[in-house]
């Protein structure tokens, strides 16, 4: 494999599918959807023959491809996948693949649709290979685009708005990213440096203190954006509620990772000084967003709101993690990252599955659907535990590490942590219990549901399309169980979310080598 390029063949093959949709513009909608399949499936194979081949003792860049393409600027298409990026890709894949074969609500432009999500799925896998910062750049635009297109046509009734927010924010963040690319690439070659923009090189030079602090800024806000952290994350909410469910499967479960892998690739390996120094207020960030996403999460009407708000809340333990610096908090962040994409990305795929069926997201709508629906109670429910912390499922294993290296590292960050964590129990456990059993089977339904106000998108009457499903003596709609489609998209990532919660050392002992290099630079903190 090592003669194959095979980290541009994974980026490229949703790419492919995407030029044949576009260059056969008479193609039915069946025909689409298979198109689009095959070529997620191609990438799910070829990142998983990536990861079987990866050498986990190897701490350097692994499968690297390099072709000149400006060299009298330092500019070259270098690709190459270490630990970190290994994990994020398969994520993203397989993540993209559910999400392409659950499309099988849209019902208008699915051409383009399909297209919109290939191009964004390739956008994303470059972003975790691009080992060239201009390279980089490059992806992380292209991400921009697709991710907007999908939340403004294909969204529900604010989509619009939601779509230029995200845009707008993303934008900002992307021009202080350029700024801090120039910054660092200028200082290189006034150090006496030949030009370059491959990150391996720039993190081997050593920068004045003033330029780290400026350039970290730069890229902390562009990556704290994505995350999104507290005060940056107003366009997430927005953006997640508006656009179809699996626009918000992605833009969790792999466009907010971006910015944990940027902390991660680019403020600690380049800027290490400034990353120390900032570290303890990075931490106050941090718990301030984990504590107002669970709080504001718990007084949502909205399932899917609630769920967006419950990310801000958990990418919080992702900073908490890496600013921990030590390898416990980097190890709790990536796998808070991983779990985060499992999890979240399922719960929103639950959300959507009641949506079809009721066409409300609101809490107030639902009741006693575990009478209904059990199978899918199910899988909520573990989907529901996993988010909120319970030991044997992934999302206990990533927050544990990641406030045991807070608390190595700042005792009262780490106890305080501790402490919030109850608040995911509390909004979690108060929608799982409303909404699968709290109207007991054969209790008619809330009278005042039909007066509902409408939330965001959400249909404000509950009963609108009830005659769509057969409905018991007291009007209750019978709505059907989990589909083959629907239990094929959920069940793969519940199962990961048990194989990570109880086995975590396959997953760590990939990224190990890889940490251990970054930690290099902070001297004590990375034993």
């Amino acid at each position: 494999m090592d003669n194959l390029p095979i980290l541009s063949m994974i980026t490229y093959a949703p790419l492919l599918g995407a030029l044949v949709l576009f260059f056969t513009p008479r193609v039915d909608a069946a025909t689409s959807r298979q198109v689009a399949i095959g070529a997620g499936v191609l990438a799910f194979i070829l990142s998983l023959a990536m990861l079987v081949s990866f050498d986990v003792n190897e701490s350097g860049m692994q499968f690297t491809e390099h072709i000149e393409w400006l060299p009298d600027v330092g500019v070259n298409y270098d690709f190459g996948v270490d630990g970190i990026s290994a994990v994020l890709v398969v994520l993203t894949t397989l993540l993209a693949l559910v999400g392409i074969i659950a499309s099988t609500s849209i019902t208008h432009r699915r051409r383009e649709y399909y297209i919109s999500l290939l191009l964004l799925e390739t956008g994303m896998i470059g972003v975790f290979f691009a080992l060239d910062l201009f390279l980089f750049y490059i992806f992380w635009e292209l991400m921009l685009v697709p991710m907007a297109l999908l939340i403004g046509v294909w969204g529900s009734a604010n989509r619009v708005y939601a779509a230029v927010k995200f845009f707008l924010y993303t934008l900002f963040g992307s021009l202080l990213m350029l700024v801090g690319i120039v910054a660092i690439y200028w200082e290189n070659i006034n150090l006496g440096n030949a030009p370059t923009l491959n990150i391996l090189d720039l993190a081997a030079v050593q920068y004045s203190d003033t330029l780290q602090f400026w350039v970290f800024l730069a890229f902390f806000i562009a990556f704290a954006i994505k995350v999104p952290m507290w005060p940056f994350h107003t366009w997430l909410p927005d953006a997640h509620v508006e656009a179809p469910t699996i626009g918000s499967v992605l833009l969790a479960g792999v466009l907010l990772k971006m910015g944990g892998y940027g902390l991660i690739r680019f403020n600690l390996s380049l800027t290490p000084d400034a990353a120390e120094d900032l570290a303890p207020y990075i931490m106050v960030l941090s718990l301030i967003g984990i504590i107002y996403g669970a709080l504001v999460a718990l007084v949502q009407p909205d399932m899917k709101k609630l769920v967006a708000y419950s990310s801000v809340s958990h990418m919080g333990f992702v900073t908490l993690g890496i600013f921990a610096l030590n390898m416990q908090g980097l190890y709790g962040a990536m796998i808070v990252m991983l779990s985060h994409g499992f999890v979240t990305g399922g719960l929103f795929l639950c959300v959507g599955v009641v949506y079809e069926r009721a066409h409300t997201r609101l809490i107030s709508a639902f009741g006693g659907i575990v009478s209904r629906m059990p199978v899918y109670s199910v899988l909520f429910g573990v989907l529901m535990l996993a988010s909120l912390g319970l030991p044997g499922l992934s999302g206990f294993v990533g927050e544990f590490l990641a406030l045991v290296g807070a608390f190595n590292s700042y005792r009262w960050a780490g106890v305080i942590g501790m402490f919030v964590v109850i608040l995911a129990a509390w909004y979690m456990m108060w929608m799982f219990q409303r909404v699968v059993f709290e109207r007991a089977p054969g209790e008619p339904p809330d009278p005042h549901d039909n007066a509902l106000p409408a939330v965001s998108g959400a249909s404000a009457d509950v009963h609108d399309h009830d005659d769509e499903w057969p409905v018991d003596e007291h009007g209750v709609p019978q709505w059907p169980d989990l589909n083959r489609i629907e239990l094929a998209t959920i069940l793969p990532l519940v199962l990961l979310t048990i194989v990570v919660g109880v086995w975590p050392e396959p997953f760590m002992e990939l990224m190990r080598t890889t940490l251990e290099t970054i930690l290099i630079p902070f001297g004590s903190q990375g034993v």
